[in-house]
């Protein structure tokens, strides 16, 4: 353990420590729990060929997730392939404030999430709200197979349908919540990313034009062709777009209702409407991001 630390520290990993104990647990056929339980484990020469390529991988920035096959996201396991964003914590926020809105909403909601990956805010956004329906697209078809897995691993797939489509041709319905973590870092900043996101992240997730706004252009457009009459947007934007990203939407015929900030603080999540629903106004989670919005 102390060897394998050491290594991925030298190679400049951040939290070094928690990467090795995660790859060697796994190596081991154990959970991260058993090995601060037994930290001096010994393994078996199979074990230890295993856990030495995994952190050799992960020395040449290699997610874990990557190589695990797997992220945690929301309490949850999501089994992540090549095509498919690694999902990240900083996008738990779009899950939380669905959640919000569609608590206030009540009912049965429908909800759409647009260029799904691992289906991880669509199925999150579902497995908290039992009574909830959803449908998510993709473009790549490799995605959407990794989706329906993790719906059925979850135990939700009666109640969610993946498809492939660019963005949302051949999406029927209207539904009362969309979700989007679109693509937004400028096409000349991908290159300069950290390696764990410039080379293993599938660039069409990243890619969002010369300033990062194409792919909200299109849905500020597009997403009221499937957008119930009191329905929602949620979208994830990056550093500094909130602006960008709202003057957009505004210009489109869309209100601001929120701009929710990520754990970190920073502006991650923002809600458009159509039109402004009272009983929103004066539903306690929802209430200062309104008044602030």
């Amino acid at each position: 353990m102390r060897q394998a630390t050491n290594r991925l520290r030298d190679a400049g990993i951040e939290g070094s420590a928690t990467d090795a104990r995660l790859l060697i647990a796994a190596a081991a056929g154990l959970s991260r729990e058993d090995m601060l339980y037994d930290p001096d484990l010994k393994l078996s020469p199979d074990q230890k060929t295993r856990a030495e390529t995994m952190i050799h991988r992960r020395a040449d920035r290699e997610p874990v997730s990557r190589i695990l096959g797997r992220r945690e996201f929301y309490g949850l396991s999501f089994e992540v392939t090549p095509v498919t964003l690694d999902p990240r914590p900083d996008s738990e926020v779009i899950v939380e404030a669905a959640i919000d809105y569609a608590l206030c909403m009540g009912g049965k909601p429908t909800v759409l999430d647009i260029g799904t990956g691992t289906g991880c805010l669509l199925l999150s956004t579902l497995e908290a709200l039992p009574e909830a329906i959803g449908t998510g697209t993709d473009i790549d078809p490799q995605a959407v197979a990794a989706a329906c897995r993790n719906a059925h691993s979850l135990g939700c797939a009666s109640r969610v349908k993946f498809q492939t489509s660019d963005w949302l041709s051949g999406v029927q319905g209207r539904f009362d919540i969309v979700l989007s973590n679109p693509p937004y870092i400028p096409s000349g900043d991908i290159a300069n990313l950290a390696p764990e996101v410039s080379q293993y992240d599938p660039w069409s997730a990243l890619d969002g034009g010369s300033d990062g706004l194409d792919a909200y252009r299109v849905l500020a457009d597009r997403i009221p062709e499937t957008l119930a009459p009191s329905g929602i947007a949620l979208m994830e934007i990056g550093a500094g777009q909130a602006d960008d990203v709202t003057g957009l939407f505004s210009a489109a015929g869309w209100h601001i209702l929120e701009n929710r900030a990520d754990l970190a603080g920073h502006d991650r999540c923002l809600v458009f409407a159509r039109k402004i629903a009272p009983n929103w106004l004066t539903h306690p989670p929802l209430k200062k991001g309104l008044e602030t919005a």
